[in-house]
């Protein structure tokens, strides 16, 4: 089975983002030869530019998490094109990659709206939401609750599965060492979301 590993890098609005949590995530990616995919806020890129050069440097797929953050229902056409392109520029300053096409709505929200789907289309993107989600920054989420709610989830969904993480919560990179034994004593293969065809 297939599991396309994927983590919003962000500004964390919530308690529980310590420093060193993506330093962290990073480092257990390494140990453990596994290639992700990072939606990565641009202004999170500005604020954390050794950061964001270093997933591109340790061989990870970069995607578009926008400027602000802000919820895509929420701009106008223009907005949304304005947000994404300077998104894009900052990134390929930032880290020196072309996150084209692989785009991220902040909260998912937009990701199934016809309106914000057409703008990214014709910006060169496509949106790739989730599968499966641990909710990994709710303060409350323990680091049992994100491996058992990523290994079940994703085995219930199946090969090909989108499962959901962010940089910033301490527990999540409290959790991946154990998830990822779990998931690899399960037999299961990670990729990044260009590697897989089932996409829309």
């Amino acid at each position: 089975m297939r599991v396309a590993l994927t983590f919003d890098a962000e500004h964390p609005d919530r308690p529980g983002a310590t420093p060193g949590t993506a330093d962290r995530i990073l480092d257990e990616l390494v140990r453990a030869d596994v290639r992700a995919t990072f939606f990565v806020q641009s202004r999170w890129a500005m604020a954390e530019p050794e950061l964001a050069r270093r997933i591109a440097v340790d061989g990870h797929l970069v995607g578009n998490h926008s400027t602000y953050h802000a919820r895509m229902t929420l701009l106008s056409d223009d907005g949304i094109r304005a947000d994404v392109e300077d998104a894009a520029d900052a990134l390929a300053e930032i880290a020196g990659v072309e996150t084209r096409p692989w785009f991220r709505c902040p909260f998912g929200d937009g990701h199934d709206d016809p309106r914000v789907g057409g703008v990214l289309k014709g910006l060169g993107y496509r949106n790739v939401h989730w599968d499966v989600e641990t909710t990994d920054w709710e303060p409350e989420t323990s680091v049992q609750d994100i491996a058992r709610t990523a290994v079940d989830g994703c085995a219930e969904r199946g090969d090909g599965t989108v499962l959901l993480l962010h940089t910033w919560p301490e527990h999540t990179a409290g959790a991946l060492p154990g998830l990822l034994a779990e998931f690899r004593d399960a037999g299961t293969s990670f990729v990044t979301v260009d590697e897989l065809e089932t996409l829309p």
